[in-house]
């Protein structure tokens, strides 16, 4: 997970925006159920009515409510509404503290209404006790004038009456005192149908709001996560070609090209997708489940025990599930590296292997990589298959555990309805936050083999490096001389010297053979004066600097290079003979194209230059193909010739013929030529025999 951190660190602006953005959506998301339960509770059960505090009162009703308030908080409530209007009505002021006055009248306001419904039907015990024992309220007055009882005896009495019949709860004194504001509006005229709607309208508009600006944030989001993943994806490939281009020998082949190419395409492919995912998901998921906590911590439901439960119970789950999956995950992107490669020695090879008759055989291997690749995928997916049963089972069991407990509570009067509805909507996004993470659970250990893998090749250390000043200018203007001095190189991981004790000079003008048996070390003299590899003993000069303090790309436009096998490049004859660079002139290209004797079969094509050239030139023969490479080097006008074998696919006649052109061409020029042929190398000024490095 920090790899993929870390690539997405070019973009922590958006991430923070986005996290903002996911934020406001839980809060959102979250004021739904919210919304939900007022609808119930207040919309339906109260009709309208929020609190025990009437917003407007009849005077005679305050001060009855006044006989159950403390001498001390008496004038609170006369501070808070104004003075009786000429129906003897008093208004809430708005500076008046509305939640200190829903605590002053809660009790107040369940007595009464207790007192005043005492005889019907269906009365509580609470109201039954308050009026038998104090009956009316000009009682009470009569009883406190006469001294009959003080109080705070009367308080005290009418505490204890509450206490017995068990309505001390906040939720049953909330339901009594709001049907005792209900009954005083009524007594106003005020239309309760009215007021009801009112309070419905007002909540479905907020819910409404809150949908669409929860839509328009996620589709923000959504913009947002898609922008920085493609973001990453496109820097990473960027980062990945670049960092592969400054790789020497020894640093390709600690990796195969399957691996490479698997690499830049699939495993790039996965982080880009997981980080989609990640932005939209496994940062909203805590988001969602921190909240959703936080609010029903708000409700004092008292079963915060049964979302303990769910979270150690889905905590479970998921860590057994990873720790069976985790392991193969790494096991299958090496899978996917082994179909690719031998899907491309198939398809490279298609004429070998039908010349030789192994089809049968490549069908096996290619059988067998598939195989394996999909015996893993089938394990991690049925792995990762029983998460999603598990997560619902475990979510559904919540919600049958919370209404069983919930309905016990509701029947006590400890909760209302609403809030039990909002408690399991809260707890059902606990669980879906932690759904989310289970969700990704999937794909992230996945994502998470093929961002090391692409930081593998990201954090791999270049053998071959400039040098801090390089002396390019010095052999930009010089004349081309090679000198090898006692040179000596062994190749990573090798027992023996590839070459040694090698010592000879390439003077300008002048062509220097080297002929040797196979595998003798021909070949990696050019390589060491390519600086492909860095010579382990000894030092190699042109013009009397050490290539290893110039540049590459100096020392290389120095150079032009012509393989053993000739590879073309996807595009026309004009593009490969050009390939060395922009200032080649089309004047340039068509004398690099004579010399090199491949102007006869280019003047054939009916497209001429801009004859079509396929993938590695598979459109063209190996001899023409071995011209085309040998025109691309001489285009480029450098001042010293590298021929690797590379007149073994040449008839003698156009051999003879190309080099004739050749030596009159490039005269001044330091030409080396490898070869096993001796004919191609009598000609030479100078001949290097190697035996055995």
């Amino acid at each position: 997970m920090k790899n993929i951190l870390r690539f997405m660190k070019g973009s922590r602006k958006i991430v923070i925006v986005i996290l903002l953005l996911l934020v406001a959506q839980a809060w959102c998301d979250l004021s739904l159920p919210d919304l939900t339960s007022k609808v119930l509770n207040i919309g339906l059960q109260q009709g309208g009515i929020e609190d025990a505090v009437p917003d407007t009162i009849r005077a005679e009703s305050l001060e009855d409510l006044e006989l159950f308030v403390p001498d001390e908080d008496i004038e609170t409530i006369e501070k808070a509404y104004g003075e009786a209007n000429d129906n003897g009505v008093r208004h809430l002021l708005a500076e008046a503290d509305r939640e200190e006055l829903n605590a002053l009248l809660l009790q107040p306001e369940s007595i009464l209404y207790g007192m005043a419904n005492a005889a019907g039907e269906g009365t509580d015990e609470a109201a039954s006790a308050a009026a038998a024992s104090l009956i009316t309220p000009d009682n009470i007055r009569l009883a406190l004038k006469l001294g009959m009882m003080t109080k705070d005896e009367l308080l005290e009495r009418a505490q204890e009456m509450l206490g017995e019949s068990g309505a001390l709860s906040d939720t049953y004194l909330k339901q009594v005192a709001v049907r005792f504001v209900s009954d005083e509006y009524a007594a106003q005229g005020v239309d309760l149908d009215a007021l009801r709607s009112r309070y419905l309208y007002i909540s479905g508009a907020k819910m409404l709001l809150m949908t669409v600006l929860m839509s328009a944030i996620a589709i923000l989001i959504g913009l947002l996560a898609a922008r920085v993943s493609a973001r990453t994806a496109f820097k990473l490939r960027g980062q990945l070609y670049e960092k592969v281009m400054r790789f020497g020998s020894a640093e390709m082949e600690s990796f195969s090209s399957a691996s490479l190419i698997t690499r830049a395409t699939n495993d790039v492919q996965q982080v880009q997708m997981v980080i989609v995912i990640f932005l939209r998901m496994v940062l909203y998921a805590p988001v969602l489940a921190g909240f959703g906590i936080f609010r029903v911590t708000q409700y004092h439901a008292g079963m915060g025990w049964i979302i303990v439960l769910a979270v150690v119970i889905l905590c479970a789950c998921i860590g057994i599930l990873m720790g069976f999956a985790m392991p193969k995950f790494r096991i299958m992107q090496q899978l996917v590296d082994r179909l690719n490669l031998v899907s491309r020695e198939l398809l490279t090879g298609i004429m070998p292997i039908r010349a030789f008759h192994r089809e049968e055989h490549e069908e096996e291997r290619f059988g067998k990589a598939n195989d394996d690749l999909y015996r893993t995928q089938l394990f991690t997916n049925r792995t990762m298959s029983l998460m999603m049963p598990v997560m619902m089972l475990v979510m559904n069991g919540i919600s049958v555990l919370i209404v069983w407990v919930g309905a016990h509570r509701v029947d006590l009067g400890a909760i209302q309805v609403g809030d039990l509805t909002a408690f399991i909507t809260y707890s059902m996004v606990i669980v879906m936050g932690f759904l989310m993470i289970s969700a990704i659970s999937i794909m992230l250990p996945r994502a998470s083999v093929a961002a090391a893998r692409i930081a593998e090749v990201l954090d791999k250390p270049v053998s071959l490096t400039d040098p801090a000043a390089p002396r390019d200018e010095e052999i930009l203007a010089g004349e081309g001389r090679v000198e090898f001095k006692d040179v000596g190189f062994a190749y990573p991981g090798a027992e023996a010297e590839a070459v040694k004790n090698i010592s000879f000079t390439a003077e300008p003008g002048k062509t220097t053979a080297i002929i040797g048996s196979t595998g003798c070390g021909k070949s990696t003299l050019l390589y060491l004066l390519l600086r492909f590899y860095d010579v382990s003993e000894g030092s190699i000069t042109i013009d009397s600097v050490d290539i290893r303090e110039v540049s590459q790309k100096a020392l290389r436009d120095r150079i032009g290079y012509v393989p053993q096998k000739g590879r073309l490049f996807t595009g026309t004859i004009e593009s490969n003979i050009k390939y060395g660079g922009a200032e080649i002139s089309d004047e340039d290209m068509k004398m690099a194209a004579h010399i090199a004797q491949a102007q006869e079969f280019i003047d054939t094509r009916k497209e001429g230059y801009d004859a079509p050239v396929a993938q590695e030139g598979s459109n063209v023969s190996g001899g023409q193909r071995q011209r085309l490479s040998i025109a691309r080097a001489i285009a480029k006008k450098p001042k010293i010739f590298l021929f690797d074998d590379a007149f073994s696919a040449l008839d003698f006649k156009t051999d003879l013929a190309l080099r004739k052109e050749l030596a009159e061409k490039t005269q001044g020029a330091t030409v080396i030529i490898v070869a096993q042929r001796i004919s191609t190398i009598l000609h030479a000024d100078k001949i290097l025999c190697i035996e055995d490095g």
